[in-house]
């Protein structure tokens, strides 16, 4: 019996590569919103892996990790299994420099969606309802946001311990071992028992080579892992495990300038920033309350009292 899979009416037979066209919404101006999925198929059979970026539209170094996978050839010669990739899961967003959608609303605080509902709410019911079903894993990648750099980092379910095996095959520097929230993608995976880890990396807007290049050997080395293809990098860190995590923020309004940023360990009491009054008049410190390490800091030169900083991450105490 053919292995065949199907996908809103496209059927796709084993050693066949296929992009398909899946309808989202119509825009008020009347143009229709399209999702591309781009499907990779080893004539042998084996695991499907999902790979997404662009959930968040201004997350681009998401979007350029699924495309260089795809340009590079990375799935085109698959030992075994399939491979889903959608570089630009958000297309308004990325369109509009945007996070969110059209209707203000975030797609990953919208699952599982509805097909009636919100245009990010459409979206979400697409991936849960038409591509969540076909796949064994996933990786999902985000850039951190609202001029936060995130040091390249998985980030995995609790009690998921497929998830967890998967995060340390990834072996990015940091690992996060923390509670999936409601109404992502991750948690509907997780509810669905599709293990999805959540890789994050680099700031919104900006490219950064060092998260991308983590990014893609980071899925390389799951490929590896599942059998789909021979080789892949070694680790060039040993990865971090974190069990929390948690924000330092701005003591006061003002000008904020960092000493240390993020992949550095720091110490309680340590110096991370400043906080400066524009007048001149005062000079605020950022001190580290914990030891652990920076895993995303803030670049925004401009921030108000109770900001987000420097995001911690710490080992079981």
């Amino acid at each position: 019996m053919i292995d065949i899979i199907e996908i809103d009416g496209h059927k796709i037979v084993p050693g066949q590569n296929a992009i398909l066209e899946l309808d989202i919404a119509r825009l008020p101006s009347g143009t229709d919103i399209q999702l591309p999925v781009h499907l990779y198929r080893s004539a042998k059979s084996g695991p499907t892996l999902l790979v997404t970026g662009g959930v968040h539209g201004d997350e681009v170094n998401g979007v350029e990790i699924v495309r260089r996978a795809m340009v590079s050839g990375l799935f085109n010669q698959l030992k075994c299994g399939n491979v889903l990739a959608i570089p630009l899961v958000n297309i308004y967003g990325f369109i509009n420099f945007s996070r969110d959608l059209a209707d203000g609303k975030d797609v990953n605080r919208s699952f599982p969606g509805s097909e009636t509902g919100s245009l990010a709410s459409r979206v979400a019911y697409t991936l849960s309802s038409k591509i969540l079903p076909i796949i064994d894993y996933g990786i999902d990648y985000h850039t951190g946001g609202s001029s936060r750099y995130n040091y390249p980092q998985i980030r995995f379910s609790v009690g998921d311990d497929e998830a967890g095996k998967l995060a340390h095959v990834f072996a990015s520097p940091y690992l996060i071992n923390n509670k999936a929230i409601n109404k992502t993608f991750r948690k509907t995976g997780m509810l669905d028992g599709k293990p999805i880890l959540v890789f994050e990396g680099g700031e919104s807007l900006r490219y950064d080579q060092h998260s991308i290049d983590e990014g893609i050997a980071g899925l390389q080395r799951v490929m590896q892992y599942l059998g789909m293809i021979d080789e892949s990098p070694e680790p060039t860190e040993k990865s971090i495990v974190f069990t929390e995590s948690s924000w330092i923020r701005s003591p006061r309004s003002g000008l904020f300038i960092w000493h240390r940023r993020s992949g550095e360990q720091v110490k309680e009491g340590d110096v991370l920033g400043e906080i400066n009054d524009p007048q001149g008049q005062a000079q605020v410190p950022v001190l580290a309350t914990r030891n652990g390490y920076i895993v995303g800091h803030n670049n925004a030169p401009v921030v108000n009292q109770g900001d987000a900083l420097f995001h911690i991450g710490y080992f079981d105490q």
